[in-house]
């Protein structure tokens, strides 16, 4: 309670089961939470319960989910479980909701991040009913103190009819001062430039604004966020790190950055986080980071003295990184900031800095187009998250991934991407174990011949050419030579036998 510094809100405190009914079946919630960090946890799982009593009896009872990205078990888990979720954006990673989206029991919208919070205040996906929100505390004002995330909490709280908090005593509050939320957005015509020319600007305030009088319900909690742990670095993943690390010094000696680089953007995993230990082995100093996610190889780095600062929307760290950051915290508050995704992920913002962006994919076609959301065209793995908002925008765009997959059966290089997230004209890099290719100013034709003969797997090479070669051949146009008849035949291999090799 001693959180609750609003005298005037601390009459609304009452059980999760309590606040759970104010739900009602049909309603659009927006809840708090990206990346396994910030997320309700006492709310979700009640609603669930809740739910499955109704369904037990008979009757109707889903709602529509809105968050900032994934969430954790107690959330997305708890309520795909349930068959509580009609429809879903703009992100999951839960496995059971993955399942059930694929199997086209819930819609599900994957979207550009930054997109998000501009598309609810225009009104598209209708009218926000509730927000459940996680936070830290709350301030005499009514001013909420974020926790972990900050997502897209601001808009939630703006946007919803009435507000449900966590106050969550887990979170440390020495939080407070951490984050940067700017009330400066505005839809057009009266849109204005971000007032940001460097990544560790602070151009906003520390709280989110709340109107006391919306707050419906409070629940106390002490629960911990999903700290998933990552598998220790592949020697696979070190040569990508080695390549990109390598690349970035001829980049300085061409002129085309500073010896501190430009603000890095980092996807999540482990690929990733070897790509960041290796520039923290690196010579580069006086790094920043403008990036979605602080993970472990972010706090290695700022650790390590190299990162001066990291902008971000969200913790992701192992259970391990997560002792250390609040070991560390004080040291931390002067070099974390935590915004809301819609200033995070802009992208005027990203262009502005020049950021360099370093994201996964599923697979690339000898072209350069990237898909990195749908196994075989079509199966969701997770979604696109921000990975287009920074590509498209950023200075420099790399696509990093193993050149195989399920032991050697899938060929991340393919003729055809059997689905597009990024198209080849926003892609300058690919990176696999197998080597790297850089594709600025490269036509179609040498894009193919620089990703076959740079990283394409040894088992795929030769087909891969042998399909560039009849391509070139026979195509109908000869710009980019594909053969329809046959260039996602690869993928239908798969289908079928559970392997691309032929044979």
């Amino acid at each position: 309670m001693e959180r609750i510094r609003h005298a005037g809100l601390k009459d609304r405190v009452m059980s999760a089961d309590e606040a759970a009914a104010l739900i009602r079946p049909g309603d659009t919630v927006g809840m708090s939470g990206f990346t396994g960090s910030g997320y309700p946890k006492a709310i979700p799982p009640a609603l669930a319960a809740r739910i499955d009593a109704a369904h037990a009896a008979g009757e109707a009872f889903r709602i529509k989910l809105w968050t900032g990205a994934s969430t954790g078990p107690e959330l997305d888990g708890a309520l795909s479980r349930a068959d509580a979720v009609e429809y879903r954006l703009p992100y999951n990673s839960d496995p059971v909701g993955r399942e059930k989206i694929n199997r086209g029991e819930i819609d599900y919208l994957d979207m550009h991040l930054s997109h998000v919070a501009p598309m609810v205040w225009e009104g598209f996906f209708g009218k926000l009913d509730v927000a459940v929100i996680e936070v830290t505390g709350i301030k005499p004002d009514g001013s909420l103190i974020p926790a972990t995330s900050v997502g897209n909490n601001k808009t939630w709280i703006e946007c919803a009819d009435k507000v449900i908090l966590e106050v969550n005593a887990w979170h440390d509050m020495r939080l407070e001062g951490m984050h940067d939320i700017y009330y400066g957005t505005a839809l057009p015509p009266n849109r204005v430039p971000i007032p940001m020319t460097h990544a560790d600007d602070r151009i906003g305030q520390t709280t989110f604004k709340c109107d006391p009088a919306k707050v419906a319900g409070i629940v106390l909690t002490d629960l911990p966020d999903r700290n998933t742990p990552f598998t220790p670095i592949d020697d696979g993943s070190r040569a990508i790190a080695g390549l990109i690390v390598d690349f970035l010094e001829h980049e300085v000696k061409a002129g085309r950055m500073g010896p501190g680089l430009l603000p890095l953007q980092s996807g999540v995993g482990n690929v990733a986080n070897a790509v960041l230990d290796g520039l923290r082995m690196s010579r580069f100093e006086g790094l920043r980071a403008y990036t979605e996610v602080l993970q472990d190889g972010m706090l290695d780095l700022l650790d390590s003295g190299k990162l001066l600062s990291c902008s971000t929307t969200a913790l992701s760290l192992s259970p391990e990184g997560a002792k250390r950051f609040w070991a560390g915290l004080d040291e931390y508050r002067d070099k974390v900031i935590l915004r809301t995704t819609e200033i995070s992920n802009h992208p005027e913002v990203i262009r502005r800095l020049g950021v360099i962006s370093m994201n996964g994919m599923i697979e690339a076609d000898i072209y350069g187009n990237i898909n990195s959301t749908l196994v075989m065209g079509s199966r969701i793995m997770n979604g696109i998250g921000g990975s287009g908002d920074f590509a498209r925008n950023a200075y420099l765009s790399f696509f990093l991934s193993p050149s195989t997959a399920k032991g050697g059966k899938i060929s991340t290089i393919v003729p055809q991407a059997s689905h597009v997230d990024h198209i080849t004209q926003d892609v300058q890099v690919i990176v696999t174990e197998q080597g790297l290719a850089d594709l600025r100013g490269l036509s179609p034709k040498k894009r193919a011949e620089a990703i076959i003969a740079n990283c394409a797997h040894p088992d795929y090479r030769d087909g891969l050419q042998d399909y560039y070669d009849r391509a070139r051949a026979g195509a109908y146009g000869l710009q980019t030579p594909q053969l329809p008849s046959e260039s996602l035949s690869w993928h239908q291999r798969f289908i079928e036998t559970g392997d691309m090799r032929p044979g």
